[in-house]
């Protein structure tokens, strides 16, 4: 994702604010689209497909930074800005997700870096996902058997002892086990756990599906 590519949101209802803002952020080669209120800003964002993130005064006409920030629930990055920030307004927003809270007159470079990483957490978090729904689809390759060999084996339990609960024979577990690990594309034990882990088959791992 280049910068070209990457939109930032700027509400703020000083219009010399906005358009300061803009120039900044247009010259570290972002697109910028600027909004005076926060409900103007909220029918444009229904409509928005790319990667994007948010600079928002915390004062604004309509609703409060802070309402606002509820309202997207963590749709997008937030950066905060304000002349009236103190620490409990600061602690709250920076619990809620926000990637920073920066005091007018904001620093140039303060506010391109916390830019820079709200899109560097942005792409973690887009890469995060997609690796959760490609797990997700080769689990479902797996039979009720195999899911279930599957999380017996990332607790750690030998082929031996699933067999013992599973009511079979070790030949048969090391079987279902190789074919698991083809379908779910792992070569380890350690990367079967790590994806077991990110869709929570591991903490079912004692129970067994009846037949």
């Amino acid at each position: 994702m280049t910068d070209s590519d990457s939109l930032v949101f700027v509400v703020d209802d000083d219009d010399s604010v906005r358009r300061a803002l803009a120039r900044l952020i247009q010259s570290a080669g972002y697109r910028v689209e600027t909004f005076g209120s926060a409900h103007a800003f909220l029918d444009r964002m229904r409509a928005n497909t790319c990667p994007a993130c948010l600079v928002l005064d915390i004062q604004l006409p309509d609703l409060s930074g802070l309402e606002l920030q509820r309202e997207l629930n963590a749709a997008l990055p937030i950066i905060f800005i304000t002349g009236y920030g103190d620490i409990p307004m600061t602690v709250g927003a920076m619990k809620a997700g926000a990637t920073d809270f920066l005091p007018k007159p904001v620093r140039d470079t303060d506010l391109l870096r916390a830019i820079g990483q709200a899109f560097e957490r942005l792409a973690q978090t887009h890469a995060a996902h997609r690796e959760l729904d490609a797990i997700r689809v080769r689990l479902g390759r797996l039979t009720p058997r195999e899911r279930e060999v599957m999380a017996l084996v990332v607790t750690g339990r030998l082929n031996k002892q699933v067999a013992g609960e599973l009511g079979t024979v070790e030949k048969t577990i090391k079987a279902h086990r190789a074919r698991v690990m083809a379908k779910m594309e792992v070569t380890s034990l350690a990367e079967l756990v790590r994806v077991a882990d990110k869709v929570g088959l591991g903490g079912a791992a004692g129970t067994r599906t009846s037949h």
